[in-house]
């Protein structure tokens, strides 16, 4: 409904800005542009019929295989959605799109496609997506294989304590996948060490400057996976205490009532 919809654009909107400032990012430069605010105009729906003109509905079904969910009977929407993204790309006036790796059929439909009606093809960057906590690919629909936003402390910890993470196995590993993608870039932005805290008896405290050291010493069980966890729970929620009270609990039940 476009009612929620819009509830959820005011959720994403300030999660994203708490989220960039949490990694130290700036928001002055930082713009939110709404598609409804460009998507209705004559313009823009003359070249999504141009584009539905030349794309066939296998290369929009194949682009949107990975984003758009896959049912016996799937809605129309879902052919469309490649080809407005593409469109996105210039009327939004862009010269790079950033997307997971899931997006990356997309971004290759939007490559090809857009030069066909007389439009640049951009530049695409696209960055691995992490692991679900439960060893498979993360989803909204199970609580345990992700941390939300709003989590409360002693929620991060139990959820990182269930998860996936078996001795010396780096495969599906979404607690290692976390300390290389998020923890350890943001430890050597401020050139600090990601601690390891150890009582003594185990070996003391390890500290860690990049993740290669990190993932080698898991491997070689030098590193067991509880002493990782402790770890890694501890700089989750670093990071959530910047952005969990600035979230207002009344938006996040009207988003997702």
């Amino acid at each position: 409904p476009w009612d929620l919809l819009e509830k959820r654009y005011e959720y994403y909107k300030l999660a994203i800005q708490l989220m960039v400032k949490a990694l130290g990012g700036r928001l002055n430069n930082l713009e939110f542009i709404k598609g409804s605010d460009f998507q209705t105009k004559k313009d823009y729906v003359m070249d999504l019929l141009k584009l539905s003109s030349l794309a066939s509905v296998h290369d929009a079904k194949k682009a949107a295989s990975e984003v758009v969910k896959q049912i016996e009977n799937p809605k129309l929407s879902g052919l469309i959605y490649p080809l407005m993204q593409a469109l996105d790309e210039e009327y939004l006036d862009v010269d790079v799109q950033l997307g997971g790796l899931d997006q990356r059929k997309i971004l290759m439909f939007a490559r090809e496609n857009l030069p066909k009606i007389g439009y640049k093809a951009r530049v695409e960057v696209m960055v691995p997506l992490i692991p679900g906590l439960t060893g498979k690919k993360m989803s909204a629909s199970d609580e345990n294989s992700k941390i939300d936003l709003i989590d409360e402390p002693e929620t991060v910890k139990k959820k990182i304590n269930k998860a996936f993470c078996p001795e010396g196995v780096v495969e599906e590993n979404g607690i290692l996948a976390f300390a290389k993608q998020v923890i350890l870039p943001i430890m050597q932005d401020y050139e600090k060490p990601f601690i390891i805290e150890r009582p003594d008896k185990f070996g003391g405290n390890l500290e860690y400057y990049n993740y290669d050291k990190l993932e080698n010493d898991f491997v070689e069980k030098k590193l067991h996976p509880m002493d990782l966890k402790l770890a890694v729970a501890k700089e989750v929620n670093k990071l959530l205490e910047k952005v969990r009270p600035h979230i207002p609990l009344d938006l996040i039940k009207e988003a997702y009532p």
